[in-house]
């Protein structure tokens, strides 16, 4: 005889299971490669990392992998300005490991100046020369 507990429910549950990016985009593994780039007692920026992966103004696609791809070092990542974009009990969390990884705070803010992990540049592209005014050729 099967007891309450161990009856199975006739509704599939699937839908509410977290879903998991496969890593399969290009985007995505990315991303993932430079958070793991973070050395330990280093933080950088969710704006950093998207542009480092080479894919700026992504900020929020950096969000969304952080949430969907076990193993990355989340607690290094912050929002502008050092600041911890999460809330309660996971920003609690995330200072406390941050800590634990002897990163400072000024008030609610990492101190970006002395812990901030600066990326490599990545090549993409060349960087253009500033062209003042004088230099630029009148149209016809």
């Amino acid at each position: 005889m099967m007891s309450e507990r161990n009856r199975k429910l006739p509704i599939s549950l699937e839908w509410a299971q977290k879903p998991r990016l496969s890593g399969t985009s290009a985007l995505v593994s990315a991303i993932s490669k430079v958070i793991r780039q973070i050395p330990r007692g280093r933080v950088s920026t969710y704006g950093a990392v998207a542009k480092a992966a080479g894919y700026p103004r992504c900020a929020r696609h950096v969000a969304r992998v952080l949430k969907q791809v076990d193993g990355l070092p989340w607690q290094r990542v912050l929002g502008s300005g050092g600041r911890i974009s999460l809330r309660a009990e996971l920003a609690m969390e995330q200072r406390f490991l941050l800590e634990a990884e002897g990163v400072r705070f000024k008030g609610r803010r990492a101190d970006l100046k002395a812990y901030e992990h600066r990326f490599e540049r990545t090549g993409r592209g060349k960087p253009r020369a500033k062209v003042t005014r004088k230099e630029r050729v009148p149209r016809k």
